[in-house]
């Protein structure tokens, strides 16, 4: 994650996604598959560690086997044909995207830190039970059975979530990044998928971001030195004054007397 500015001054914290091209590998049709769906492949994988099948697949569409290959059930791509390279530039600043990946995992982990529980007393002679989950006592249905979906111990994390309603800041489609607001699910390097968002509003207005193409760093920090030297000769300025005055009340209050 890192943060650009608008042209207002306002910090806006976004994600950085490397888009690489994913290389279109097939078409589902409603005729041959009984729905509508293209394949996505990413990431090219040498042939010796790969296999036939998967060669076979990727030569049709003139590629190289891929590491990654997911489906994606969108209208607005259907027009693309098996071989075409889909870019960062399928997206445009201010469009409303839901990004999915892989969360973080946390290993086994309790209900204190998996689900957020309280811990016991842990005064003198009190209970034993300090970071247990407690009773499992019966839910008055039959004896001893545990309900399903109970918070108890267990892996935390490493599951496929959504992060909906964030918006692209930026899109450059020469360098290949997308800059979205906000945070995206899975660590640093991790694989994601953006999607149009499911919800009703699509596109907002896009933000106005600063531009430093043509400048130079020593530049730019000229012009924020002297904004500052000027903003401290304006405030001395105006403490002079009012010592000035506090002076000449100060002298006509004596000669009044």
């Amino acid at each position: 994650m890192t943060q650009v500015f608008t042209i207002d001054g306002t910090l806006i914290p976004v994600t950085v996604i490397d888009v690489k091209p994913n290389v279109v590998l097939q078409k589902k049709t409603m005729e041959k598959d009984g729905y509508e769906a293209i394949q996505l492949g990413l990431e090219d994988v040498k042939e010796h560690r790969s296999n036939k099948p998967a060669i076979g697949h990727a030569a049709k569409a003139n590629t190289a086997p891929k590491h990654y290959i997911r489906e994606i059930r969108a209208d607005e791509m259907m027009d693309l044909e098996v071989g075409a390279e889909v870019k960062a530039d399928l997206f445009k600043a201010g469009d409303v995207v839901d990004v999915q990946g892989t969360s973080k995992g946390h290993g086994y982990a309790g209900t204190i830190k998996r689900y957020n529980a309280q811990r016991g007393p842990v005064s003198h002679g009190g209970s034993k039970n300090i970071r247990h989950i407690g009773s499992m006592a019966t839910t008055g249905r039959n004896n001893g059975r545990i309900e399903k979906n109970t918070p108890m111990p267990g892996h935390y994390g490493h599951v496929t979530t959504t992060n909906q309603n964030l918006v692209v800041v930026k899109v450059d489609a020469e360098e290949g990044y997308i800059l979205v607001k906000g945070n995206v699910p899975g660590p640093n390097r991790g694989l994601v998928m953006i999607k149009t968002t499911v919800k009703p509003v699509k596109e907002v207005a896009p933000y106005e971001l600063i531009s430093y193409e043509g400048t130079s760093v020593e530049e730019e920090l000229e012009k924020v030195t002297d904004a500052i030297n000027e903003e401290l000769a304006a405030e001395e300025a105006e403490r002079e004054a009012a010592e000035a005055a506090k002076k000449k009340a100060a002298s006509d209050a004596r000669k009044g007397k």
